[in-house]
């Protein structure tokens, strides 16, 4: 069996606005006949449509002279699968050779011209554009096995997928096989024991569901649609940091697929060296298909919510805050924001669209201990709008999914600090008085408290000392915008960087090649090498912030 591609010239397309109505008059004219479903290739000249051989007869008749620029291509079924190996050529895997590994599959198996393979290769960040030659959909740890050791075999580059909301795109391979787990939704609670096991496809609002059902918590990030694999494997910052460390310190153990395609446990007692790696060593050692956290009393209720004021008083409210913060107990927490203010139904008509600082901030713990513990902030200055109170811990967790729904261009720069000095609000403050769009933002991450109180070297996640983590976000929504837009984001990090410690979050690391004094991996980088070296010299986990293996 055969099949056939229409093929539109893009360019000639450009230039003949007659020919731009082409496919929908096509698909009209054949419409109950057989079906159509987009194919998107690595060529920019040109974009394909799947026909079957039935329509051949017809589309010849129809547009083969009256659209001399549409060409009919014959595929046999019996040519080869083209993905990218890890010495950066394409190869050649043959009909055989692939239908032996996917008949061993049971989730889906997703080539560019599949139905399916188009949403499977959309991921967070709009900005990412990138193809994969093949999109595995596992349904469990036997198809992880089984495509890592066909990997493996024939030396392919593979990326890993979660819930795909890294800002660097590293969910996705261009050529290669990106192995998606985000079918694998798993999640087990013990209330007794406060553990919860957890796989790898859960998105955390997923997490707060089941867990807050018994009053517990998993610590995890600030946005419930986040994807729990990557956010954990590089560190995990989130509101319960400060109460109760980052989610890579709440991790007890794991199941894991290494570069060999073996399965293996890891904790503190069994493959103790790989534990140790994984937690903050992202995704360079292996595949995760099952956590196993630690859980805490947490709500169901906490105390908190957004303060919002006017952008010209951020320099005296940061200053405020700055000391307030130094005897803030560990279970609170605040996060200054600098942006545009959005439409919060709380906030008065007349200041959205207008620049302020937001303070969210959380109490978690007794409500009217809460009320007292955050009265200072509430009242750092006159508010324009103040929504703080009583609120469920799980929709406190999705309270900013708004603003940061999938699909736009996003960018990112972010930077660590010991301390917020005088020069450091100056510069946030000047910055955040020139974003390049409404959607653009500045905030910083109060850290410290229970996550503080780690030893550095206790696990691959080094980054103990960091008070605040700030985050120069940018984000817009066309690719018009990406210059000017691009350009602010790394010129305040520029400036940040001449007095910041050095060090960044791997998670908000943006590009692959980015170049830092002490990094994501600081001073246990030279272990992470060392275990890297035994068990992937191959480097097949590559597709992250990598560590390579020693030469």
């Amino acid at each position: 069996m055969s099949t056939y591609y229409i093929e539109k010239r893009q360019t000639l397309l450009a230039d003949n606005t007659a020919h731009k109505g082409w496919y929908s008059r096509w698909h009209s004219s054949v419409k109950g006949q057989f079906s159509i479903r987009p194919k998107r290739i690595f060529s920019t000249l040109a974009s394909k449509q799947l026909v079957p051989p039935s329509a051949k007869r017809s589309l010849d008749s129809i547009y083969g002279t009256a659209y001399p620029w549409l060409e009919i291509n014959q595929r046999s079924d019996d040519m080869n699968i083209h993905i990218m190996g890890l010495n950066g050529q394409k190869k050649d895997i043959n009909k055989q050779q692939f239908e032996q590994y996917t008949t061993s599959i049971r989730g889906d198996v997703l080539l560019p011209e599949t139905a399916g393979y188009a949403e499977a290769r959309t991921i967070w960040n709009g900005m990412i554009d990138i193809l994969p030659a093949v999109i595995v959909r596992c349904s469990g740890t036997a198809d992880v096995v089984t495509t890592i050791q066909f990997a493996r075999k024939y030396e392919l580059l593979i990326s890993l997928k979660g819930g795909g909301h890294n800002i660097a795109g590293s969910a996705l391979c261009k050529g290669g096989i990106t192995l998606d787990l985000s079918s694998m939704k798993g999640i087990s609670v013990d209330p007794s024991a406060r553990i919860a096991r957890v796989q790898s496809g859960v998105c955390l609002g997923d997490i707060d569901h089941e867990t807050q059902r018994f009053g517990l918590a998993v610590p995890t990030g600030i946005n419930s649609t986040t994807g729990i694999a990557g956010l954990a494997l590089g560190g995990g910052y989130g509101w319960l940091s400060r109460a109760f460390g980052h989610t890579v310190d709440n991790i007890i153990s794991a199941d894991l697929v290494d570069a060999q395609g073996e399965f293996l446990h890891v904790s503190e007692q069994e493959n103790s060296d790989l534990f140790w790696a994984i937690r903050g060593g992202s995704g360079n050692f292996g595949v995760v298909t099952q956590f196993e956290f630690k859980l805490h009393p947490v709500g169901p209720t906490v105390f908190g919510g957004p303060v919002v004021f006017p952008l010209s008083q951020a320099k005296s409210i940061l200053r405020k805050y700055r000391e307030l913060a130094k005897s803030m107990p560990d279970k609170a927490s605040c996060w200054p924001v600098m942006r545009k203010a959005p439409p919060f139904p709380f906030l008065a008509p007349e200041h959205h669209g207008k620049p302020v600082i937001i303070l969210p901030m959380i109490y978690v713990g007794d409500t009217e201990k809460g009320e007292e513990i955050l009265a200072p902030l509430r009242t750092i200055a006159e508010p324009l709008a103040d929504a703080v109170g009583p609120v469920p811990y799980a929709s406190w967790q999705a309270a900013f999914d708004p603003l940061l729904a999938p699909g736009a261009r996003n960018y990112w720069k972010s930077s660590d600090f010991t301390e917020m000095t005088d020069e450091l609000i100056d510069t946030l403050v000047c910055a955040a008085e020139q974003l390049p769009s409404d959607e653009c933002e500045i905030f910083t991450a109060q850290l410290g408290g229970a996550a503080s109180r780690v030893a550095p070297d206790a696990m691959a996640f080094p980054h103990r000392s960091t008070a605040y983590t700030v985050n120069i976000h940018g984000r817009w929504q066309t690719a018009e915008m990406d210059k000017a837009g691009k350009g602010w984001v790394k010129g305040l990090f520029a400036q940040l960087e001449t007095f910041s410690t050095g060090s960044v979050y791997v998670n908000f690391v943006p590009e692959y090649d980015e170049e830092r004094s002490i990094g994501p991996y600081g001073a246990n980088r030279p272990k992470l090498e060392d275990i890297k070296s035994r068990v992937d010299k191959l480097n097949l986990f590559r597709s992250n912030i990598n560590i390579l293996p020693k030469a």
